[in-house]
């Protein structure tokens, strides 16, 4: 599997993808390519078995039809032999109602528009969730400090209730960047109730909520993944927020989209 070296598995960030990925990682180092590897461990994923895809190679996508068109209508997820990929692939065991949600808004927009046209808004957002998303499960007053770029009360003044707060990784090109930690690594976060508890609850509160009207203006807010309490040895000292080049606060241009930015319940 190209890209992958040596996947940290006791890493925070990977905790909700680590007996899938494990399993499929060790299937892989066994000479499997992503797809069979991938398709080796479905039977352990905790969904129900119609929403979950069947892997392929990449071979299988014809010549000159879009990913997301035959992803769509075959059921069936091309693969190529990388580690991108098989995040992908993790995703879509794990949150598979999301990922077919997603697939499906992308289908229509391409199905509704000619061929050669550009992508168009909502598929530009699409993809950026789903390359780079997660979702915050906390407090309300902590998504008043991350809206307000407001890192101090985020993650010093509001410390401890960092323990009443999950942040779930969902983007698969943000797990690929994370196999290489970088202090300004930065996820596109949307708040989810705290009342969720399992994987499963998560993805059938997502596939729900992705797409709708707010979607259109972007309603993510950023936050430096590292800069979560025990997800990075350095961030015990405060002085590791004091960064402006990855702690930025709220500038001129910025302004806070609480309109648009659901808040959790």
């Amino acid at each position: 599997m190209q890209g992958a070296g040596v996947i940290d598995w006791a890493q925070p960030w990977l905790q909700p993808y680590r007996a899938l990925g494990e399993a499929a990682a060790w299937h892989a180092a066994q000479g499997l390519p992503v797809h069979e590897a991938l398709a080796a461990v479905r039977p352990m994923a905790r969904a129900d078995d119609a929403l979950l895809p069947r892997f392929a190679a990449q071979a299988s996508l014809p010549p000159g039809t879009p990913y997301e068109s035959h992803v769509f209508a075959t059921g069936t997820v091309p693969m190529r032999d990388h580690v991108h990929d098989f995040f992908n692939g993790l995703a879509w065991l794990q949150f598979p109602a999301t990922k077919r949600r997603l697939n499906a808004l992308h289908a229509q927009a391409i199905a509704a528009s000619n061929p050669a046209a550009p992508r168009g808004r909502l598929r530009d957002v699409l993809t950026v969730f789903d390359e780079n998303g997660a979702l915050l499960l906390a407090p309300a007053f902590m998504w008043d400090a991350l809206r307000a770029r407001d890192w101090q009360a985020l993650f010093l003044t509001h410390r401890a209730a960092w323990s009443q707060a999950r942040l779930v990784l969902f983007g698969h090109g943000l797990l690929e960047k994370l196999l290489a930690p970088r202090k300004p690594i930065t996820a596109h976060v949307l708040p989810a109730p705290q009342a969720l508890e399992s994987i499963a609850q998560i993805d059938h509160w997502l596939a729900d909520a992705v797409g709708g009207p707010a979607w259109l203006d972007k309603p993510f807010a950023p936050l430096p993944v590292l800069g979560v309490p025990h997800w990075h040895a350095g961030n015990v000292d405060h002085s590791f927020y004091d960064d402006p080049l990855v702690f930025r606060r709220a500038g001129r241009s910025y302004v806070p989209q609480q309109r648009t930015l659901p808040r959790a319940a």
